[in-house]
């Protein structure tokens, strides 16, 4: 199937590593222009040898002066914007509401829901100009269904539904499209983490927990980056131009988070 996406310019935030790295690798087979950043530098300096067609910036999303370089330095490299890829989170902390670090939940918010905000609004004039302009932002199943012990994660989540839904309204006048993706379970070492943490807070091994979170789920495996990034190349291109203001989830059929 021909997207349509040929020549597209994509900015994908983490893009270097885990879910954000396969993001940017499925824009770039099909045909598009991709500027990835991540706090990580070195994961960044090794895509000169794995991913040669990127072009990268160093940028913390939390931090505007960073992020408005991270602009600057996409901008001039894909010649414009047409599609925002709000990839960049953190776990956060994973405790009782009356155990975590105040630090912890700042740092939380600030990754995965401000952070969002500050990419967004400078993006937004530059969609305005796109003929196919869209973001998609990363929330969670966390952002549809309560998730004990995870309350600074789950809260950031529940506000990204709702900037995509107020950012699909507002833009949506301009023809720039605003949908969120809603992960599952997904394969990788940051949910082997979470699940590992939630493990010990419980006393359980981490076969038990993992059992457990399954239990709640129809389709009984891990969501795979590579289908996070189908559904979000669809998103990006024309075939999508009515689709705006949707919380899609990719969770098996999650019905709750153990």
């Amino acid at each position: 199937m021909d997207l349509g996406i040929n020549g597209l310019r994509v900015l994908v935030t983490a893009g270097a590593n885990g879910i954000g790295l396969e993001i940017a690798r499925a824009f770039v087979r099909e045909g598009a222009k991709v500027h990835v950043c991540d706090v990580d530098e070195a994961a960044l300096g090794a895509l000169a040898t794995t991913d040669p067609e990127f072009t990268w910036s160093v940028c913390d999303v939390a931090d505007r002066p960073s992020v408005a370089r991270l602009f600057d330095e996409a901008l001039g490299a894909l010649g414009g914007l047409d599609t925002l890829v709000n990839n960049a989170g953190v776990a956060g902390p994973t405790g009782k509401v009356d155990e975590i670090n105040p630090e912890d939940w700042d740092r939380c918010l600030a990754v995965c829901l401000t952070g969002q905000f500050n990419c967004a609004r400078l993006a937004a004039p530059h969609l305005r100009q796109s003929r196919n302009g869209s973001i998609v932002n990363l929330s969670s199943l966390a952002g549809r269904l309560g998730f004990a012990m995870r309350a600074p994660y789950a809260a950031a989540k529940w506000g990204v539904i709702g900037f995509t839904k107020s950012l699909a309204i507002e833009l949506g006048v301009d023809g720039v499209r605003v949908n969120a993706i809603l992960p599952g379970l997904v394969a990788g070492d940051r949910q082997r983490r979470v699940l590992e943490a939630k493990a010990q807070q419980r006393g359980l091994g981490f076969a038990e927990m993992e059992a457990i979170a399954f239990s709640y789920t129809s389709i009984k495996e891990y969501v795979t980056p590579q289908q996070l990034a189908d559904q979000i190349v669809f998103l990006a291109s024309p075939r999508c131009r009515t689709i705006s203001g949707q919380a899609i989830s990719i969770c098996g059929d999650t019905q709750m988070l153990a």
